[in-house]
C-alpha cells in the first residue's frame, strides 16, 4: 500500500520502526483513509515483517491526534476518494468477521483490537495534544512516553458522545477505575505531568527529547528475543481477564515451553555462561 495519511520509517539494522499520523493541518485527525492505513501498517505490513521487532506511534506537527475528523460527518464525499468508498473503506463501524476478513479489518476499531494481539510492542510518543479516539488510541498502545508539551482529553462527553476505540476498557487498566470515572465523566483536559502522575504515561521527557527517548526503548525491546517479547505481551493481556491464578500459570507454563525450545533461549544461556552479550536471531 502506498501510504497517503501516515509515514512508516523502517530501521532494519535496529529492528524498529517508527509510524507517523501524517495529517498536521487537521491535528492529525482519522478520517476513513488514516483508518484504514493504521489498521494496514499494524496488521499487514508491520506484523508480517520479521525484521521489526518494535514500532514507535507518534504524530506529525503539533498534534498527536484530535481524534476523529468530525468534518467527514458533514460531507463524506468531501473526504473520502470514489475509490475508497467503493472498497467499503467510509464506514468506522466493524463489519461482520469471516474467515477472509477479519474483525472490523480496514477499520481504527479494528487496528485497535488487532493492537492488543500483535507480537510486536507499539510505543507511543506522545508529541502534542490527544483528544477523544487520540487518547483511546494511545491507550491502545503498550506503552507510552510523552512530551512535556503533551496533554490528553477524554472529551467524548463534551460532545455528547460516549468513548469508542475501546476507551472505557483500557483507561480504567491503566488508569484505575475511580480516576477514569472522572476523567470520562467530567471531560476535562490534564497534562503530561498529570498523565504521568496517574500512571497513563510511564515517562515525561523535554519536547526535543521525545523521539530519542521512544526510539531508545523501541531499540532496547527491538534487541531482545523476539518470541519471548511477544509471548510475556500474551501474558500479560490474558491475565487482564484471568481471575484464577492457577490458570494463569498454566499459561505461562504453557508459553515456557514454547521459549525453553527456541534458539534464542540456548543462545541467551550460552552467552550468560560465556559473559558476552547475546546475538537473537528471532528463531
Amino acid at each position: 500500500m502506498e501510504y497517503k495519511r501516515l509515514i512508516c520509517d523502517k530501521d532494519r539494522e535496529n529492528h524498529i520502526a517508527i509510524v507517523t499520523m501524517n495529517r498536521p493541518n487537521s491535528a492529525n485527525s482519522f478520517d476513513f483513509l488514516l483508518m484504514e492505513e493504521i489498521d494496514y501498517v499494524f496488521r499487514d505490513d508491520l506484523e508480517q515483517d520479521d525484521n521489526i521487532r518494535a514500532i514507535v506511534l507518534t504524530g506529525a506537527g503539533k498534534y498527536f491526534s484530535a481524534g476523529v475528523d468530525l468534518s467527514m460527518f458533514a460531507d463524506k464525499t468531501a473526504q473520502v476518494e470514489k475509490e475508497e468508498m467503493d472498497k467499503g473503506v467510509a464506514s468506522s463501524r466493524v463489519g461482520e468477521q469471516t474467515e477472509e476478513v477479519p474483525w472490523g479489518k480496514g477499520t481504527v476499531v479494528g487496528a485497535v483490537a488487532f493492537m492488543q494481539t500483535m507480537r510486536k510492542p507499539i510505543i507511543a510518543a506522545v508529541n502534542g495534544p490527544a483528544a477523544g479516539m487520540g487518547v483511546s488510541f494511545a491507550l491502545a498502545c503498550d506503552i507510552r512516553i510523552a512530551s512535556d508539551k503533551a496533554k490528553f482529553a477524554m472529551m467524548f462527553v463534551k460532545r455528547g458522545l460516549a468513548p469508542d476505540t475501546a476507551g472505557s476498557f483500557t483507561l480504567p487498566r491503566v488508569v484505575g477505575f475511580a480516576k477514569a470515572k472522572e476523567l470520562l465523566l467530567t471531560g476535562e483536559t490534564i497534562d503530561a505531568a498529570e498523565a504521568y502522575r496517574i500512571g497513563m504515561v510511564s515517562k515525561v521527557v523535554p519536547h526535543d527529547e521525545l523521539m530519542a527517548a521512544a526510539r531508545e526503548l523501541a531499540c532496547k525491546i527491538g534487541a531482545l528475543p523476539p518470541m519471548a517479547v511477544a509471548l510475556n505481551k500474551l501474558a500479560l493481556h490474558k491475565s487482564m481477564a484471568q481471575t484464577d491464578i492457577i490458570a494463569q500459570m498454566m499459561v505461562e507454563i504453557e508459553c515456557q515451553d514454547k521459549l525453553m525450545a527456541t534458539e534464542d533461549f540456548k543462545e541467551a544461556a550460552t552467552a550468560f555462561m560465556e559473559k558476552r552479550p547475546p546475538v537473537f536471531k528471532g528463531r
